[in-house]
């Protein structure tokens, strides 16, 4: 696997007499001097503190007091399927508990990204379980007759605010985590984050990293892996879309998993070239479908110039293939582009380097755990990692994974202490995140991780000196 290295000097500064003194950040030079520290609330320019010639490559930002504007016992990054349930289990513990989210909604990629279908929910209770009623309840018939597994986003978004609303979690919409903060022992003690109010501080007894792609664990300082081998070559990321106009009547044969292969048979004699060669056609409710039919080889999830080429790039087409199926006469005859996701869909990011870590091996052979949060039972599922090859498999070298356990110390940093991991994040390597990665497994992994997050700090005891077992114990006799 790729590990990188994660330069701990440039993530990591000190707190200091309760203010929060700031990174040493390397920005690309855009502007000329002076440069001006101004406060981005009040409008006023502080100070004056350095000089940028547009000659120059790199810029030295100088110390300045950062703002300590939330003390919780437990911070969640990340507000999607593994966020959400971290903060709701950590917060029903008994746990002050703050939630933080680049979007402006939660649920991730259940709602911004607009997967629209669960998967890997049969053997789960908890949290999934709650919330797919939740979504039957006051989602459409198809919601209700798929048991929540295949969801109406905007009704995802409401049941999600409120559940976690009522729990008492605090959310804080539109923010970046773009550094941490660990002291000498390595344990991590605060987070930096960005957003209109500017550049703020958290501390935080225990930390959840479920942000997908384990950005806090890497600005923490934590080893991890990406990719397949060497190269770093990760799954395909994908734009999901929804569509209106087309036929009830006559749509079923292109449906879903039946008719991939009718869909894209039909997309090549209308001349069309779906770039994921297994388009997925999904009704969700009247007359509103959602479509996956595209792939983006090659994208880095940590480059932000890729992602947005790759956005602008499947944005085109997702418009192009509708307006070419427009002209089928029939089924499509009437087909409109609803909306396209606000983020496309990240299949892989950073797998973080964890107390266990989940292998081939592990999922293949079946692992049994004592300290298991949860069952896994969907297959391996590579989607083709370049255009010449298949558009996904379900074996590694003809072998398939049968059910198995995620253990909670793959669910631990093993580099910094005071911080657990949710979601694809989580420690294992390419084969095995092929499988746990998707969202049914993600929320009982935010759930283990938001217990324990509530339980260490209960117990005054770090995460990594509890096991399994002893955080259930707690929690049920508290």
């Amino acid at each position: 696997m790729c590990r990188r290295d994660f330069l701990r000097g440039t993530g990591a500064a000190a707190v200091t007499g309760g203010a929060f003194l700031g990174l040493s950040n390397v920005l690309l030079a855009t502007e000329s001097s002076p440069v001006l520290q101004p406060d981005v609330v009040s409008g006023k320019v502080l100070h004056t503190y350095g000089n940028l010639s547009l000659a120059d490559s790199v810029f030295i930002e100088q110390q300045r007091e950062i703002p300590i504007v939330g003390r919780p016992e437990v911070i969640v990054c990340g507000g999607g399927p593994a966020g959400i349930a971290a903060a709701l289990s950590a917060a029903r513990a008994g746990a002050k508990v703050h939630l933080i989210e680049l979007a402006g909604c939660l649920g991730g990629v259940w709602t911004a990204g607009l997967l629209t279908k669960i998967l890997d929910t049969k053997n789960k209770s908890g949290i999934i379980k709650e919330l797919l009623q939740a979504f039957a309840k006051e989602g459409s018939s198809t919601a209700k007759s798929s048991r929540g597994t295949t969801y109406d986003p905007e009704v995802a978004k409401l049941v999600l605010e409120d559940k976690l609303t009522e729990a008492g979690v605090v959310i804080r919409y539109h923010t970046r985590v773009v550094g941490a903060v660990t002291n000498k022992n390595k344990r991590l003690i605060a987070i930096v984050t960005e957003s209109k109010s500017g550049r703020e501080a958290w501390t935080a007894d225990c930390f959840v990293d479920c942000t997908g792609d384990g950005d806090l664990a890497a600005q923490a300082g934590c080893k991890f892996d990406v990719g397949k081998d060497k190269s770093c070559t990760c799954q395909p990321m994908s734009m999901m879309a929804l569509l209106t106009g087309i036929d009830l009547r006559t749509y079923g044969k292109y449906a879903s998993e039946r008719g991939r292969k009718s869909l894209l048979k039909l997309m090549n004699s209308l001349g069309l070239d779906p770039s994921y060669r297994a388009p997925t056609l999904r009704h969700l409710y009247g007359g509103i479908f959602s479509i996956m039919t595209n792939h983006e080889y090659g994208v880095s999830a940590f480059d932000a110039n890729a992602i947005t080429q790759a956005t602008i790039r499947s944005r085109k087409e997702v418009n192009e293939l509708v307006k070419g199926l427009r002209k089928e006469g029939g089924t499509f005859k009437d087909i409109a582009l609803v909306a396209t996701a606000e983020q496309i869909g990240i299949r892989e990011g950073r797998r973080i380097k964890g107390r266990y870590h989940i292998t081939r091996q592990d999922i293949i052979k079946g692992l049994r755990h004592k300290d298991a949060i949860c069952r896994a039972t969907f297959p391996i599922d590579v989607h083709g990692l370049s255009n010449t090859e298949p558009a996904y498999r379900h074996s590694e070298k003809g072998e398939r994974a049968k059910p198995y356990d995620i253990p909670y110390p793959a669910l631990v940093a093993a580099d910094v202490t005071g911080l657990l991991m949710a979601g694809r994040n989580i420690s294992g390597d390419f084969i095995a995140h092929a499988s746990y990665r998707v969202t049914g497994n993600s929320v009982p992994m935010g759930e283990a991780a938001g217990l324990a997050a509530a339980v260490s700090v209960q117990k005054r005891a770090l995460p990594h000196e509890l096991s399994w077992q002893e955080i259930n114990s707690h929690a049920k006799g508290s």
